[in-house]
């Protein structure tokens, strides 16, 4: 089957035989995933105490392994990881606490991006702000200028990611201020990350603690916003006003399959298969590869390889009439 003939709907009904979690190996990548985190991270304490930057070297895989367990927080948001509810969200409050990402609250505005992706009526939550041309050209130079700033990247991938972890996260915003839950759920994750810090800075001391967590924590926080940005920031996904939209469209050909090698795949938990985990989000994180083997045609539909992905920070704006994605450059800027 040629790519182009694909029919979305069609592959969301086929591919439902992959939503089914096996709890054994949940429950193994759970396990080989959280005992390496302490265990790197004490080595990466063990390692500071020496020397400084030996123990930096070790904060990076310890930074993807706690990129690891957002991937699995993430299933649990979804229901994708464990068969009983109950079972995935305490699973995934646990790992908030680790990921500085309170569960309830960011599995609400996630579910909502999930089902307006790529819809332009309904843009701002859970997703990379994005302008039309036409929007653009409209905005004042302040607007222009704060936009332009937001979609730098060295905002968006320095000053962004830490904003959004340590700080943004320790409040309830946006759809958390509808929902006693969320606000409970960031309240609750937070006291626990405060007991948590306290009992390692008792026993550490608080420069320790920093030198070693907050370049672990920051590490991941990178990795993960430039992955969320990748995933719907690539020339030719889609943007479709409410009357047009498609969700199972929206789903596969709005989002990536970012082809990475095996390694970063396992620590990225596959999440750069993206497109098939848009379409049927119920899919365990482990059982993405298997879709992909069994719909191989699938495999070139938004496809990026690493270099290719580089070149998506230049993408700035929605270009409703040739629909891609484009540089502020592409057309004449208005005023």
């Amino acid at each position: 089957m040629h790519p182009s003939t694909v029919d979305a709907r069609q592959i969301f009904r086929e591919v439902s035989i992959f939503a089914k979690p096996n709890v054994v190996r949940s429950i193994f990548e759970l396990l080989v995933t959280v005992v390496p985190f302490a265990l790197m991270w004490a080595l990466t304490w063990a390692a500071v105490a020496h020397a400084f930057w030996p123990g930096m070297i070790l904060a990076i895989p310890a930074g993807g392994l706690l990129l690891r367990l957002f991937i699995i927080q993430h299933d649990c948001g979804h229901g994708s990881l464990f068969p009983n509810r109950a079972t995935n969200d305490w699973i995934g409050r646990a790992l908030s606490v680790l990921t500085l990402t309170p569960y309830d609250s960011w599995r609400r505005s996630h579910a909502k991006h999930h089902a307006t992706s790529g819809n332009l009526s309904k843009r701002g939550t859970g997703d990379v702000d994005t302008f039309t041309v036409a929007e653009y050209q409209q905005l004042s130079p302040r607007k222009r200028l704060l936009y332009r700033l937001y979609r730098n990247p060295i905002v968006f991938l320095l000053i962004g990611p830490a904003y959004t972890f340590l700080l943004r996260h320790r409040f309830p915003l946006g759809l958390a201020t509808g929902s006693w839950r969320a606000w409970l759920s960031t309240l609750a994750t937070n006291a626990a990350i405060g007991l948590l810090a306290a009992m390692l800075i008792w026993q550490m001391g608080i420069l320790q603690f920093l030198t070693v967590h907050i370049p672990i924590a920051l590490i991941a926080a990178t990795a993960g916003v430039w992955l969320f940005y990748v995933q719907h920031q690539f020339e030719h996904t889609i943007w479709d006003a409410e009357e047009v939209w498609n969700f199972h469209e929206a789903a596969l050909r709005g989002s990536s399959f970012y082809d990475l090698p095996p390694v970063l795949n396992w620590f990225t938990g596959n999440i750069g298969i993206h497109h098939i985990h848009h379409l049927s989000s119920r899919i365990p994180f482990y059982r993405l590869p298997q879709v992909l083997r069994a719909y191989p045609e699938l495999a070139v539909i938004g496809r990026l390889g690493l270099g290719q992905s580089l070149s998506t920070m230049r993408l700035k704006l929605w270009n409703e009439e040739e629909r891609r994605l484009c540089s502020y450059a592409a057309k004449p800027e208005a005023g």
